[in-house]
């Protein structure tokens, strides 16, 4: 019986034991749902990589031969992403609504890095250890045309942001007419105030409203797929 349960989930495929860099599980997840949707050959849009492997939503991939895009805006960080994951393409850019130059705080920790002067100031009263440590102008590049440019034939099958208060702007810009990636994993998290954690309910919002669901949520992050997909590769009606 529990034989039969594996081959109903998993299609057949055998059960492999995944180890997860990403925050909370999100890359088994999507590991997870892309198999049994039948995607094997995978590709990924990484926007805010941060580091190759620590707290990385596409390393996971990466490791089982996927291919990809990273856009790392910190050239220090970049650089280390660009040494330890060769086979990528790795941008040293930021990614907005429009081309334009753009300042870049460079924060302490580098995980609050962001080109958002509101939030790196937010970030310096809410955590006493946080301060801003730099800032630099970078370009940035509309993601429809990273997408265009790196992307041409088909959609990336997973596109991940965390770009610490900017995820909604990319989420408005991003053309789903012209390309709908399989999967979106987005950081839906933010805070109301000082002190109180909410959902960014106005992104998620918008991503049911280019018809995908939600797959899973680990509160930090959420993970949507397209319901096209979903129905196309024959798999149970979502409501």
């Amino acid at each position: 019986m529990i034989n039969k349960i594996k081959r109903r989930l998993g299609r057949g495929e055998p059960v492999r034991q995944l180890a997860s860099y990403s925050q909370s599980g999100e890359d088994i997840l999507i590991e997870y749902v892309l198999g049994w949707m039948g995607i094997k050959t995978r590709t990924y849009l990484d926007i805010g990589a941060h580091h190759p492997t620590y707290l990385s939503n596409t390393y996971l991939f990466y490791t089982h031969g996927a291919r990809g895009v990273s856009v790392e805006p910190d050239s220090t960080l970049h650089a280390v992403i660009a040494k330890q994951r060769p086979e990528d393409t790795n941008l040293n850019i930021g990614v907005g609504k429009k081309r334009q130059s753009a300042k870049f705080y460079i924060m302490h920790p580098t995980t609050l890095n962001t080109f958002s002067k509101k939030e790196a100031e937010t970030y310096c009263v809410r955590y006493p250890e946080a301060k801003i440590t730099d800032t630099v102008s970078l370009p940035v590049v509309p993601v429809n045309e990273i997408i265009a440019e790196h992307f041409p034939k088909a959609a990336p099958d997973l596109v991940s942001i965390d770009v610490e208060g900017l995820d909604l702007e990319i989420v408005e810009s991003f053309d789903f007419k012209r390309s709908r990636p399989t999967v979106f994993c987005i950081e839906t998290v933010e805070y109301e105030g000082e002190t109180v954690l909410r959902k960014a309910t106005k992104l998620i919002n918008k991503m049911k409203a280019q018809d995908y669901f939600i797959y899973a949520d680990t509160f930090t992050n959420t993970i949507f797929v397209d319901r096209k997909a979903w129905k196309a590769a024959k798999l149970p009606e979502v409501k």
